[in-house]
């Protein structure tokens, strides 16, 4: 019987047929285990194979003694990143929306997108020079600078000098804002599939940050607030954020054999969903409402059944609840409907008392379906509740697609408003 040989890289497609893939029986349970896809079970047909099926995380990943694995997004990755560029910084994304926020050159697969990405943000935050501020240190010294530290001194040295148990603020590239994107360059060093010429000026842009200290492995990040001064620094800021924090997962599964992941992954369900609701809730605020995203609610009297729409629509004061919205990272079915997706959205409109129940779908045959609810009108002169079925079609180019948003919260505010 011949053993197939295990391959070094798998290139699956976001919600695309399973893929038969040699690997070994480790491999691919440990594929299985890390909840990196939506299924990874032993091929019955094929002796020695796997069949992998991505869900909805898109990237790239890296696992011990298993191959690295490419997930191609449906979306297009110039989009793609649109959608994260807005969710970061949607004052900007208004202002540039026919070209985006997030430059990804001419790579149309996401780990080269994003690291070429964030070497062109760090490039520009520090083509006026590397962002320098006053750090408050504390150390021991042979000569006094700043203030003696008593306490410390009465305690280390018993009141003798030298040496000096001193505090003073020193001017220093050592700040928050360069220990993020320091790290941000050295994390996508360590991605599988960056392109070399990418992954050079990434180093260069390591080398520029030298005096930042590296960040250790499960360390916070540091805070930084904006201001004038940073301002430069705050595209790249965001978005070396973003692949900092969890959607660049460095997974440590737990049992008998601890499994390390390595690589980055968006989530299409979280990206679609912060992309809708950060949208909708900027497009709001031309209608003189406000929107309150993950408000929390409880289905039943005694607080025990928790509830987070994505989007709950507010009076200006922000008091009042006019209309809720969920986001939907779906393709529609043939018949248009998604029966689980209404009987939520019917129970979020329950719970808050409101006339009607949005839901946002990434794809859909028709702009918008309505749905009035059987025995909501209370008499023949009185509206019933209706929930709303809206679609976005995210091939658009970014201005139409924020135009359809615009649309879907107008049509909101015109339904939604007090009479």
């Amino acid at each position: 019987m011949t053993v197939p040989v295990p391959v070094s890289e798998v290139t699956l497609r976001e919600y695309g047929p399973a893929v038969s893939v040699p690997l070994g029986a480790g491999a691919g349970r440990a594929l299985a285990a890390s909840g990196i896809l939506q299924s990874a079970t032993p091929d019955p047909g094929r002796d020695g194979h796997w069949l992998l099926r991505a869900g909805s995380r898109v990237g790239a990943v890296r696992t011990p003694g298993g191959p690295v694995v490419r997930i191609v997004p449906k979306t297009p990755v110039s989009r793609l990143f649109f959608l994260l560029g807005f969710s970061l910084d949607p004052a900007r994304a208004w202002r540039d929306s026919r070209e985006g926020t997030v430059d990804t050159g001419a790579y149309d697969d996401v780990v080269p997108g994003l690291a070429h990405a964030v070497e062109r943000q760090i490039d520009a935050a520090l083509r006026q020079g590397v962002l320098q501020g006053y750090q408050e240190v504390e150390e021991t010294a042979l000569v006094v600078r700043g203030r003696i530290r008593e306490a410390e001194q009465i305690r280390r040295h018993f009141g003798r000098t030298p040496p000096v148990e001193i505090i003073y603020d020193a001017y220093t590239a050592d700040t928050a804002e360069n220990r993020i994107l320091r790290a941000a360059a050295e994390r996508l060093l360590r991605l599988p599939g960056v392109p070399g010429p990418v992954r050079r000026r990434l180093a260069h842009q390591r080398v520029r940050l030298a005096d930042a200290l590296p960040l250790l492995p499960g360390q916070e990040l540091p805070r930084w607030q904006p201001s004038r001064l940073n301002s430069r620094y705050q595209p790249a800021l965001r978005l070396a954020e973003a692949v900092l924090r969890g959607s660049s997962p460095e997974h440590r599964l737990a049992g008998p054999e601890p499994l390390a992941v390595d690589g980055y992954l968006l989530d299409m369900n979280k990206l679609f969903e912060d992309f809708v609701t950060v949208a909708l809730r900027e497009a709001f605020r031309e209608h003189g409402l406000t929107a309150r995203l993950q408000d929390l609610h409880h289905l039943d009297t005694a607080g025990l059944v928790r509830m987070r729409p994505d989007l709950v629509v507010r009076t200006g004061d922000g008091r009042t609840p006019l209309a809720v919205v969920d986001a939907k990272y779906k393709v529609e079915k043939a018949d248009g409907l998604l029966n689980a997706d209404l009987y939520q959205a019917l129970a979020y409109a329950t719970v808050l008392g409101l006339r009607e129940a949005h839901l946002v779908y990434a794809a859909g045959r028709q702009p918008e379906r309505r749905h009035e609810v059987r025995g909501t009108a209370a008499g023949p002169d009185s509206q019933g509740m209706h929930l709303y079925q809206h679609s976005l079609d995210l091939s658009r180019e970014p201005e139409q697609l924020l135009s359809a948003v615009r649309d879907v919260a107008g049509r909101l505010a015109w339904t939604a408003s007090p009479s």
